[in-house]
């Protein structure tokens, strides 16, 4: 059974958003996924972080935003972090649509994003403390004939 960690911190800004994309994406190959889990789970990890940077720090470019990846036999984890403003409801937060800032392009679709690409999404926060999401795909390796 394959076992294994990473853990990454970055600057709150947008353009670490394709490094996350890209560090998790590498991370998750040692379980061997389809083309299609790897666009899951770039897109998933993608939106957590643009959570953290947009609406946790509120754009402040100053803030780190930590990535931890966790395998645990077929289990792939990523947990993201900030220590931002918190989500007042995360019950709320989590419905298609709801949005803080409605005239952003796309707002209020990254949980739902996020919980239709994985296969579990978990989210804690605290109001001035931050938010911690943590994202599971179950990956069934594939032997490959040849």
């Amino acid at each position: 059974m394959l076992e294994n960690r990473m853990e990454l911190r970055f600057a709150s800004i947008s353009q670490n958003e394709a490094l996350a994309r890209t560090v998790a994406a590498a991370f998750a190959t040692q379980l061997n996924p389809t083309i299609e889990e790897l666009t899951d789970i770039r897109t998933a990890v993608s939106e957590a972080v643009t959570n953290a940077i947009i609406h946790g720090y509120e754009n402040r470019r100053d803030e780190t935003v930590t990535l931890k990846g966790e395998i645990e036999g077929e289990r792939l984890v990523f947990i993201i972090e900030d220590q931002g403003k918190g989500i007042e409801d995360v019950e709320m937060a989590r419905q298609p649509f709801f949005t803080t800032q409605p005239d952003m392009e796309r707002s209020g679709m990254g949980f739902s994003v996020m919980e239709a690409f994985m296969d579990r999404v978990k989210v804690e926060s605290a109001l001035g403390k931050g938010t911690r999401i943590r994202l599971e795909k179950e990956l069934r390796q594939v032997e490959c004939d040849g």
